[in-house]
């Protein structure tokens, strides 16, 4: 996304150049756009995928609302109900609210973790209807691969913490279906962008 942003005014840069500059202003940028972000809204939707690093398997939990913008990841060698709980602790300490609604695929861990933490909430539990989570992935694994695949759990843990609070500001809500309203989103990104970077707006 940063490459296209340079494209635009002609500078051309490396993905080794990206990765150096997002370690070392990265965080930063990232703090500033979650400070900046509008209250999410009050369905979660949760899934979790399968991630290689160094010959060992991961898994990337993720939590996204109704919209698609990425609430929280977090990385974990298990896939159990211990590890659901987690990624709902979380969640409830980073929101500070239960949601509406949870919507996750048919992994039973999430509605035993859900039962432990959050009984009243409703659990909707279906491949079909988990879309919004899954289609907010594929750019991270472009992005990975572009990086040349992640070399430690950490560096994966801090590039997606990154990565995502970044792209969030340019994923268009559901609600902007038309060409013209995606345009004026895609504005108000910049805006908030350059203000989060510090440059003129």
């Amino acid at each position: 996304m940063i490459e296209e942003m340079l494209l635009e005014g002609g500078i051309v840069v490396s993905y080794e150049t990206i990765r150096r500059w997002g370690l070392k202003f990265g965080a930063a940028f990232a703090r500033r756009l979650r400070r900046r972000r509008a209250a999410p809204g009050d369905v979660r939707r949760l899934d979790e995928a399968r991630i290689l690093i160094r010959g060992q398997v991961h898994w990337l939990w993720r939590a996204v609302d109704q919209d698609g913008y990425v609430l929280d990841e977090i990385l974990q060698r298990r896939r159990n109900t211990k590890a659901a709980r987690r990624v709902l602790t979380r969640l409830l300490k980073k929101q500070g609210a239960r949601p509406k609604r949870m919507i996750t695929d048919k992994l039973k861990s999430y509605g035993a973790a859900r039962r432990q933490l959050m009984p009243c909430v409703e659990h909707r539990s279906h491949k079909g209807l988990n879309n919004r989570a899954e289609n907010s992935l594929p750019p991270l694994r472009k992005r990975g691969r572009v990086m040349q695949k992640f070399r430690s759990p950490g560096g994966c843990q801090r590039f997606v913490a990154i990565f995502s609070s970044v792209r969030n500001p340019f994923v268009p809500p559901a609600s902007t279906a038309t060409a013209l309203s995606r345009h004026i989103h895609r504005i108000r990104a910049f805006a908030q962008w350059n203000n989060a970077t510090a440059l003129p707006a």
